[in-house]
């Protein structure tokens, strides 16, 4: 008989520390991708406007806002902006639910985004 010391229960609850989730990952959003250095390698487009601007035919982001094109790849706009691209946290606001176990706390912010060169910012 395998008990294993424990009562007879087998195999147990817990014991592994994962605690039930299996593979799922770490849970509820927390942490994550964090330390990741392989993104800040050489850019691969994934759509046909990516391949287009890292081939040097699309000369400026007004080019593709004259033909109402959608930018799907972050790195298409840090392409031409580069440097002068520009990023504010303007405001944090704790928001809290009501939830049966207690209340859960949850933050809205308040973000821009711009060009220093053109003066416009994305609130």
């Amino acid at each position: 008989m395998a008990d294993s010391g424990r009562g007879g229960f087998g195999r147990g609850f817990g014991g592994r520390g994962d605690r039930g989730r299996g593979d799922r990952g770490r849970g509820r959003g927390r942490g994550g991708r964090r330390g990741r250095k392989d993104e800040e390698e050489k850019w691969v487009p994934c759509t046909k406007l990516g391949r287009l601007v890292q081939q040097g035919k699309i000369k400026s982001l007004e080019q593709i806002y004259l033909f109402s094109m959608p930018v799907k790849e972050y790195q298409i706009v840090e392409y031409f902006l580069g440097s002068a691209l520009k990023d504010e946290v303007m405001k944090i606001m704790p928001v809290q639910k009501q939830t049966r176990a207690g209340q859960r706390t949850r933050f809205k912010v308040r973000h821009a985004d711009g060009s220093l060169l053109s003066g416009s910012f994305l609130v």
